[in-house]
């Protein structure tokens, strides 16, 4: 019994119980407001607004677990928006797009890695240059006008159901699946784990710690590409503004889901979790009619009281 005691998962625990109390927190609110909360529309809007988010943050928790931090993911989203639009404007065929984007994202995380984890230069000032270099770029492919015009195919990415379940939720789950088996499964994923718990242990026992980290930026990229590809097809629409304060949502998304920011521990499989709750509370605030600046320090506070419980516990541990 006492195993078995051992063995659960209280974070996780507490952090299902978190979203299915915030849950029941706006139904009631939104009830007393006389509105609706848990309307099918109101659920489609948590998952649009938590699809992207959470496929940006897969590869933002991955950086967070080796104990660095990736502000490029949300200019990244955006990039790729513009940039998979224009092709698609020029006659590059969907699939080829796709994978033309993850290619030059790919070169820009590895670019991003290369910098931090060889160069070490510090995480925070490499991937805020990168952030800005790459918005910047976004800016003037277009002259930081928008794209549209695109054909069906690329909204039909994502608009079709398979029973009557949205598409992009399975895109969501074979992803997080993806990531949660490499984690646990993989000499890669429990390499990721050593590096953010003791780089310099995970060093000494023979681990390549400056080519693991290097790939987790690479990771990263890729999976804002992803994200960018998703959201260009939902809104069959490109801005250059597109993916604004996506990196804050990513980390709030991996911070609020248990990952700590100082690495070595936490599910990435939480994150979605994480995502998803970021998604409640954006959706409730907006339903209640909170100022679009009021949500921001809601949610900013919500992250400052997550950072803190975790530090709490580290501290209550040692």
């Amino acid at each position: 019994m006492i195993n078995r005691l051992k063995k659960i998962d209280i974070k996780s625990i507490t952090l299902y119980i978190g979203a299915v109390l915030i849950l029941v927190a706006f139904t009631i609110i939104c009830k007393i407001n006389g509105k609706d909360f848990l309307t099918t529309s109101n659920i489609q809007n948590i998952i649009a607004q938590s699809s992207v988010i959470a496929v940006v943050a897969i590869g933002t928790s991955l950086v967070i677990l080796t104990g660095g931090i990736d502000l490029s993911v949300g200019s990244i989203v955006g990039f790729v928006g513009i940039f998979g639009g224009m092709l698609i404007k020029n006659g590059i065929s969907l699939p080829l797009t796709i994978l033309i984007c993850i290619a030059v994202s790919a070169i820009i995380g590895l670019m991003t890695g290369y910098i931090v984890s060889y160069g070490k230069v510090p995480a925070f000032i490499v991937t805020l240059g990168t952030m800005q270099i790459i918005r910047g770029v976004t800016k003037v492919l277009t002259s930081g006008k928008p794209v549209a015009g695109f054909p069906d195919a690329l909204s039909e990415l994502t608009a079709f159901e398979i029973f009557g379940i949205p598409i992009i939720i399975f895109y969501v789950f074979v992803l997080y699946a993806l990531i949660m088996f490499t984690l646990k499964k993989t000499k890669f994923g429990r390499r990721i784990y050593a590096i953010g718990g003791n780089a310099n242990a995970a060093k000494l026992s023979g681990i390549k710690v400056n080519k693991i980290e290097m790939l987790t930026y690479m990771l990263a990229a890729i999976f804002s590409a992803l994200g960018g590809i998703l959201l260009l097809s939902r809104l069959s629409y490109a801005d250059p503004n597109a993916g604004s304060g996506y990196e804050m949502d990513a980390i709030a998304a991996v911070v609020i889901g248990g990952i700590g920011l100082s690495g070595g521990k936490g599910k990435a499989g939480n994150t979605l979790v994480g995502a998803l709750i970021l998604g409640m509370l954006k959706c409730g605030l907006q339903i209640l009619n909170v100022p679009v600046y009021y949500q921001t320090i809601i949610i900013g506070v919500v992250i400052i009281l997550a950072v803190y419980m975790d530090k709490a516990k580290e501290r209550k541990a040692e």
